[in-house]
């Protein structure tokens, strides 16, 4: 694949999954990481979540794009790797609190189980 077709396909800041890695220093398959480019030669840049720092290349190893979960809540912006992380963390956060913080603990949730992507604490 070209290099315009790989950077369409897994865009900077995008998350990725290993599947498979031929390399004896291959993160282990699961490992999570972020892309941060792709070379000339068509290797996908990822910084793996376990520091490793090894490039995809494309038609030998397999990764798959994670659709992430964006939420801003007191201003603090977190990344899920899936909806399910994402609730977890909010029901939990909703348990311990009340009032007008507990609201918008809500108010994320309410956004993630709606299918948003990109979930504010408040509403703009």
């Amino acid at each position: 694949m070209r290099k315009d077709e790989l950077l369409k396909k897994y865009p900077i800041g995008s998350r990725v999954k290993l599947l498979k890695m031929d390399d004896v220093q291959a993160p282990p398959i699961g490992t999570k990481g972020t892309v941060v480019g792709v070379d000339d030669i068509g290797s996908i840049l990822v910084s793996w979540d376990n520091g490793s720092s090894l490039n995809v290349v494309d038609g030998v190893d397999k990764v798959k794009k994670i659709d992430v979960i964006k939420t801003i809540c007191y201003g603090q912006e977190k990344l899920f790797d899936s909806k399910r992380e994402a609730l977890d963390f909010y029901f939990e956060a909703a348990s311990s609190s009340e009032g007008a913080e507990r609201e918008r603990y809500e108010n994320i949730i309410h956004q993630i189980n709606a299918g948003k992507t990109y979930c504010l604490d408040t509403e703009y």
